[in-house]
């Protein structure tokens, strides 16, 4: 078990959703919280609410497409409390569109935002960390956590590009998590089902107000505040990955084993498909 009592931790992403949930459960966990976004307003309340809960924390107008934006949310965590123990690349966004419909520029951006805007956070909070000597006794020197997904292992019709971007976050975190395990720093990835956030709101938006993609019901959808409360307990006791409650583990279990019977797999998403595009 981890003592997260004064760890710092740098998350993005962070002013809605899980990223402002798992920033206030981090607090309430003792950690300093280093936030970034680019809505500095709802940021600024974040922090608000985090130090009206007696805890530290500063925000950075952040674009994780910029990576000298990431190096200065970094340095302020550094600035402010000392160094970096933990970093979430929470950062990210959704699309639904038929792949031939994209075009360059949207697939591109969404990479930029959900794959290499992690990799921007990730690499100069990484360095902080490897700059600090380990503590006697100190089994765990840092903690890299990325927001995949549960699509990281199971796409669907319309989510080729998103899904591809949280696999890759996925595969990243575990090439990483063996790489670094040597060095005293831990790497997770982090797979939400179905949220509610403003994800879908945004993904309704983004396509015009119709949604043609099955989305998850209601009873299966779970609170950033719980996502976030996952997340807390892997950072005191670290796994390679987090998938959120028994629904989740219910989710990793089918999504895991598509892949072994791809038949049946593409039977089931086209009737799914068939059903939602009669509506």
């Amino acid at each position: 078990m981890v003592n997260l009592l004064g760890k710092p931790i740098v998350i993005t992403g962070a002013s809605s959703g899980s990223g402002a949930a798992t920033a206030l459960a981090c607090a309430r966990a003792g950690m300093p919280v280093a936030l970034g976004a680019r809505r500095a307003q709802k940021l600024a309340a974040i922090r608000d609410q985090i130090l009206a809960l007696g805890g530290r924390a500063v925000v950075v107008e952040t674009d994780v497409t910029a990576p000298a934006e990431c190096d200065r949310l970094v340095n302020a965590c550094v600035e402010a409390f000392g160094g970096v123990y933990a970093v979430y690349a929470n950062a990210g966004y959704g699309d639904e569109s038929p792949l031939h419909e994209m075009s360059d520029e949207r697939v591109r951006a969404m990479f930029e935002t959900n794959f290499f805007g992690s990799l921007n956070i990730i690499r100069p909070a990484l360095a902080r960390m490897l700059e600090r000597s380990p503590q006697p006794g100190e089994a765990v020197r840092g903690h890299v956590l990325w927001c995949s997904s549960c699509l990281a292992r199971m796409t669907l019709p319309r989510y080729s590009i998103y899904s591809a971007t949280k696999a890759a976050q996925a595969h990243c975190a575990t090439a990483m998590r063996h790489e670094l395990r040597p060095l005293g720093v831990w790497v997770s990835s982090v797979h939400p089902i179905g949220t509610a956030t403003e994800f879908s709101d945004q993904v309704t938006a983004r396509v015009g107000g119709t949604r043609k993609t099955i989305q998850t019901p209601s009873s299966l959808k779970q609170t950033p505040e719980f996502v976030a409360q996952c997340t807390v307990r892997e950072l005191r006791s670290p796994r390679g990955e987090v998938w959120t409650g028994l629904k989740g583990w219910a989710t990793r279990i089918g999504m895991g084993a598509a892949p072994m019977l791809p038949g049946v797999s593409d039977w089931a998403l086209r009737r799914v498909s068939a059903r939602r595009e009669s509506r």
